[in-house]
């Protein structure tokens, strides 16, 4: 669990995907949608000011009685989002999801640059296939097949 986030972003892509903070709650879950995706970073003049996710739409929309088609991403939005830098392991951006209760984590390169996006599925895949890897090598090393 020692693995560097930039080890992760390098497999899975370092695109991130973003909405205005203009842009109506109707047209980020389309986004969100056709891109299969649980969130977007808000992006404003070439800035992060936010990130928006399938849960700000349940408690901050629907839980409201919001119209999602006149309600602005701005309105509803996470602001100032957690983020991590891309040194940091995967352990360590575990237990920062874990902590703040995050399934969708920033992860900053050198000065602070978006770097990318992980989901908590993108740490868990990462981490099941290193689990099914190392397993792999102690059944050829047992079975003589190393």
């Amino acid at each position: 669990m020692q693995t560097p986030l930039s080890l992760i972003l390098e497999k899975k892509g370092a695109e991130i995907f973003s909405v205005s903070p203009t842009a109506s709650v109707t047209d980020a879950v389309r986004r969100m949608n056709s891109e299969s995706i649980g969130c977007l970073l808000v992006i404003e003049d070439d800035r992060t000011v936010g990130i928006f996710t399938e849960r700000d739409v349940l408690t901050r929309v629907i839980e409201h009685g919001r119209d999602p088609a006149s309600t602005q991403v701005s309105e509803v939005m996470s602001k100032e989002p957690v983020s991590i830098d891309r040194h940091a392991t995967l352990e360590e951006a575990m237990a920062v999801m874990r902590s703040r209760r995050f399934r969708h984590l920033v992860v900053t390169g050198d000065g602070g640059a978006l770097a990318g996006m992980l989901s908590i599925n993108d740490l868990i895949g990462w981490l099941v296939e290193d689990r099914e890897h190392e397993i792999e090598q102690l059944v050829n090393y047992i079975s003589g097949n190393y």
